[in-house]
């Protein structure tokens, strides 16, 4: 464990490259990565299994950096170690298309594992991490074959550890006894503000402690590099617990105001890091350097990652022979391939089934898909029972020992608790681990305090499932505190996110569909409390294309178009045939689940459905904002509910067939000297 005068200058090494990478692109923070340099040289030379020739090797450690402003700290570890980042994409750092972005993502820069930079995101996705870790290791592990056996490395700061999505991820982490996670506090004193004490002046160990993890302290994380390496050593041999290592180190340590909060952010002043380079032993006129000894360090390390990652492909072949069927399954999934033959587990309906809720059917999906789909691990924010996400025979994931029932690590059934900002952000984490597809529930409204951890599923592209349930003023009594009438347009609004609102049971199915083949989308399924019928002309494979023609009603050419979603369609078609029988007035009637779906067919399909020509009213019992794309006039609530019975609600807000035909009749009347253009109809989209 002895440390030698090269590992000295490969910490400055590392300090160097994000110097100069920062002063080069005269934007980004040098501050922390010149203060964790000492940690994450341990990390990636003494600790880590990797292959940078393989950064998706499953059985990698993962390393996640939740302060992901001190980003150049970690493009310069993957430059060292021999990933697909090369000297000229440091000095290229934070420049448009580069590979070396203002904050880390994984679609952008090999390994990378998470999209980090909002606070606390980082951490909670290393716990997800660390639950994939443990499920597939109690999964797939035999008696001498530990095919999965990693670790989860995060570092996080002291902003991390104010957000409160971190507290509830560390909470979550501490019941479930994740002992393959070890988070390192970079206990640095020092946010934009200035020093801590403005703002923060808790025990973050004791806190952790209370929340039922392992904790060592290392005071100088500066210079004591035996220290930190002999505390990540020590949580190693802990097994009943995450392990958090706080380490004190100082911000911006060797430069002239290190500290303090004038480092935390922008380049060093041009005299601030020549005297750096003095001190450290380097040239100060030249920038971009490093040692030959440095390289060899690091390159050394490379090939006994990849030498690692042989030794593991030499006992999975092994497995494969002696558990044929665990070996083919998890091939499979490496290869992120579905099982021949799935989709035909999707339920279909016919308009002679009952009435019954789309979180019903819902359920009933995830019941189908879950015999077929291994990979599939469902859960909720303690609302399992009204978001219908568990099955039947599922096995609760929880460690063992608790005696909480039919439970352990295996379990695809997770209970996040109150938690739904870190029940998302931790369901990224499980996606970025491979292997797995997550789904999980809450209330609609309730996916409003999960929305920042929504927003990067998108943005960092991964296939996560959220189940949205209430969705409504139809939930009644609960009142406008829980019906989410403005939430839709918020996620409607975020690239990248399928959202969708079913009609019935065969639009589900869609949904599930569109969702489970969609790799690097997420979707959100915003679905009915109260029971709606199977409609006539709903099919799985019109649903997918996000929106079609269910019903034509009366006279043809039909004089107005309603388009709608989820609870509202059956209510268009019942008002369409009232248009009918007592205005004599032919009209269409469109379901549009999906957005975004929509918005990826062809025009021609799209004007076939959204007809040239005649108006277009759009009905849906939420917020009008963004209708105005597929219809010409907008029946909405943009306004917060009532409590009271759902169809009393409904009433009061006249989402009723009356309702409908009183206000396709003024849009008729409206449009009756005119040809409207169909809202598809644009110069662009």
């Amino acid at each position: 464990m002895s440390y030698t005068e090269t590992d000295l200058l490969s910490i400055n090494t590392i300090r160097l490259l994000a110097i100069d990478a920062i002063a080069k692109s005269n934007s980004g923070h040098a501050g922390a990565p010149m203060g964790l340099a000492p940690l994450a040289h341990i990390l990636f030379t003494r600790i880590m299994s990797f292959n940078p020739k393989n950064p998706k090797w499953i059985n990698r450690d993962r390393f996640v950096l939740s302060n992901g402003h001190a980003c150049m700290l970690q493009y310069a570890l993957l430059h060292l170690s021999g990933y697909e980042v090369s000297m000229d994409d440091l000095k290229h750092f934070r420049s448009l298309d580069s590979k070396t972005p203002g904050h880390p993502e994984p679609h952008e820069t090999p390994g990378v594992e998470v999209t980090t930079g909002p606070l606390g995101q980082g951490f909670a996705n290393a716990v997800g991490l660390a639950i994939a870790g443990k499920h597939l290791a109690a999964e797939f592990n035999r008696p001498d074959f530990d095919i999965v056996n990693n670790y989860i490395y995060c570092i996080f700061g002291d902003g991390c550890a104010m957000e409160g999505i971190a507290s509830e991820a560390a909470s979550a982490a501490g019941h479930l006894q994740l002992n393959n996670l070890i988070a390192f506090y970079d206990d640095n004193h020092v946010t934009i503000d200035g020093d801590t004490n403005c703002a923060f002046r808790e025990d973050v160990v004791m806190r952790f402690k209370a929340y039922g993890w392992h904790t060592e302290v290392v005071e100088d994380a500066d210079r004591d590099l035996e220290g930190i390496e002999a505390a990540i050593r020590r949580c190693h041999k802990v097994s009943d617990k995450p392990c958090l290592i706080s380490l004190r180190t100082t911000i911006g340590f060797g430069s002239k105001h290190q500290g303090t909060c004038s480092v935390h952010s922008g380049p060093l002043a041009a005299d601030d890091v020549k005297a750096f380079k003095t001190n450290a032993g380097f040239d100060p006129e030249q920038s971009f350097i490093v040692p030959q000894e440095v390289e060899k360090v690091y390159q050394d390390r490379a090939l006994e990652g990849s030498e690692k990652e042989k030794q593991w492909d030499k006992l999975f072949a092994r497995y494969q022979q002696e558990h044929t069927e665990p070996g083919t399954d998890l091939t499979r999934r490496m290869a992120d391939l579905l099982p021949d033959g799935w989709q035909k587990s999707l339920p279909t309906y016919s308009p002679k089934d009952k009435l019954i809720a789309t979180r019903e059917t819902s359920g009933l999906t995830l019941d189908s898909l879950q015999a077929v789909l291994p990979e599939l691990m469902s859960g909720s924010a303690d609302l399992t029972p009204s978001n219908n996400t568990r099955w039947p025979s599922a096995i609760d994931f929880q460690p063992p020992g608790l005696r909480l029932g039919k439970s352990n690590w295996s379990g695809r059934y997770v209970h996040y608790g109150v938690r739904e900002h870190a029940m998302a952000a931790m369901m990224n984490g499980i996606a970025a681990y491979g292997c797995l597809i997550p789904s999980s529930g809450t209330f609609l409204n309730f996916m409003s305090y999960a929305a920042g951890a929504i927003r990067l599923s998108a943005l960092s592209r991964m296939r996560v499932i959220y189940i949205a349930t209430h969705d409504s003023i139809g939930l009644g009594q609960d009142g406008p505190t829980h019906q989410a009438v403005e939430t839709l347009a918020h996620f409607r609004a975020i690239p990248n996110l399928m959202v969708w609102r079913p009609a019935d049971g065969n639009e589900t199915s869609a949904a599930y569909y569109v969702a489970m083949t969609s790799k690097q989308t997420p979707s959100m399924m915003v679905l009915s409390r109260q029971n709606l019928p199977q409609l006539e002309n709903s099919i799985i494979e019109k649903a997918m294309r996000g929106g079609y023609v269910v019903a034509e009603v009366g006279e043809s050419p039909a004089a107005i178009t309603l388009v709608s979603t989820g609870s509202e369609v059956c209510i268009c078609i019942d008002a369409a045939l009232m248009l009918r029988d007592r205005h004599g007035v032919g009209s269409r009637v469109v379901s549009l689940p999906c957005w975004e779906m929509f918005d990826r067919q062809d025009k021609d399909y799209r004007l076939s459905v959204l007809l040239d020509g005649i108006p277009c009213l759009s009905v849906e019992v939420l917020s009008t904002y963004g209708w105005e794309r597929y219809s010409h006039e907008q029946f909405g609530l943009n306004r917060f509910g009532a409590s009271g019975a759902y169809k009393d609600v409904y009433k009061k807000f006249e989402f009723t067939p009356e309702g409908v035909v009183k206000r396709a009749m003024a849009t008729i009347d409206y449009y009756k000297d005119a040809a409207p253009r169909s809202p598809v109809n644009r110069a662009f989209l």
